[in-house]
């Protein structure tokens, strides 16, 4: 019986020698040296683990999607009572896991599938792509704008809209020249896909892929970009205008304290997803962290105008205020208010109001100058 029971609280974590410790458990993509995705939720997980010291944490990095079970299994061998699951295609894998093993907490990106014991998360970055979509828009000389992307999933295709309908605000005959690399990190195919943008005549980039190779890239034919995930102002500091920073660390904190308080448990996270945007301080505009728009382009966001409702305003003082707007505990704007249209000119949003949380988290459709292949999209 003895032996029951310490196999038992081992399984939960609870060991003798670990006192009251909780131990949380990270599962990455890619490296943590990538510059982007995995290197952001590193930086979140050491942030968390510094302001929560009853916090232990490890992690895995460059696990494939396909494998994720087999992490899972050694994670909870090793005492893990939190696994977070950081990429949208470790969905099925975790699922499988949980029924495994329905006294472990988990906790998925950019999922949205959950269980008793598996919650979901996500720091979204729209509301920042359509700000940056405005600066891009009034940046393109060409009226090309490119866009290098990971997988046709609905995260992805929701930011590449929010960006296009910010660049047209500005712009409305611009187009945004979309290239699929089918991988979160792939140097090799991020530099391929930009340097056909470029050629396509493309003057201004933003991407999904986890490193600075985008920027890289189009920084030695003088273009303009965005970073991602993580303040990118250092890879090109004369091209990068702004970017999309993410702050984990804020879902994590309030997650693992929820769990330590006994707020969450393996029996009640069916309902758990956390939708973190700009009024919670789970992302950021910025080319880095407190500098939203690059200082050396701020005059020539200034210098360009944009009609809103009719009359002209500089595209910077766009940008400032509807970012105010949208760190307010109740934004007064929102990106995806209707009426919206998608590239085939069907009303996907209508008038009066904004796009659910569940049509945000579904998108398939292609906005208005999206140019470029479109899996899933709809007839």
């Amino acid at each position: 019986m003895r032996r029951l029971v310490l196999g038992v609280l081992a399984a939960l974590g609870l060991a003798l020698g670990q006192g009251d410790k909780l131990k949380a458990c990270f599962i990455y993509v890619g490296p943590v040296g990538d510059a982007g995705w995995t290197y952001a939720h590193d930086v979140g997980r050491k942030k968390a683990e510094a302001a929560l010291p009853w916090l232990e944490t490890r992690y895995v990095e460059s696990v494939p999607e396909a494998q994720v079970v087999p992490v899972i299994d050694r994670f909870v061998r090793e005492g893990c009572r939190v696994i977070f699951a950081t990429s949208f295609g470790y969905m099925d894998g975790v699922l499988e896991a949980a029924k495994k093993y329905p006294d472990v907490i988990f906790a998925h990106a950019t999922g949205i599938k959950r269980a008793p014991n598996v919650a979901t998360y996500m720091a979204d970055f729209y509301q920042v792509y359509y700000l940056n979509g405005l600066a891009a828009g009034a940046l393109t000389k060409t009226g090309k704008v490119g866009y290098v992307a990971a997988f046709p999933i609905p995260e992805v295709k929701r930011h590449i809209n929010a960006f296009a309908l910010g660049v047209r605000a500005v712009r409305p005959d611009a187009q945004v020249l979309v290239r699929w690399i089918n991988a979160w990190y792939d140097p090799a195919k991020a530099r391929e896909a930009t340097e056909a943008l470029l050629a396509q005549g493309a003057d201004v980039f933003a991407f999904t892929e986890d490193t600075p190779t985008v920027i890289q890239t189009a920084a030695r034919k003088g273009a303009y970009s965005f970073g991602h995930y993580t303040p990118m102002l250092k890879f090109a500091p004369d091209h990068v205008v702004s970017g999309q920073i993410v702050h984990w660390e804020v879902i994590y904190i309030d997650f693992l304290k929820k769990v330590k308080e006994g707020v969450y448990t393996p029996k009640n996270l069916g309902n758990v997803d956390y939708f973190w945007l700009l009024q919670h301080g789970a992302v950021e505009m910025g080319a880095d962290y407190g500098v939203p728009i690059n200082p050396k382009h701020v005059p020539l966001l200034k210098a360009a105008q944009m009609s809103v409702e009719g009359k002209k305003v500089p595209v910077y003082d766009r940008i400032m205020s509807l970012l105010e707007a949208m760190k307010r505990p109740n934004p007064t704007f929102d990106p995806f208010t209707g009426p919206i249209k998608d590239r085939k000119g069907v009303v996907r949003i209508p008038a009066g109001r904004k796009a659910t949380l569940n049509e945000l988290l579904t998108m398939e459709w292609a906005a208005p100058g999206v140019v470029g292949d479109w899996p899933g999209e709809p007839r």
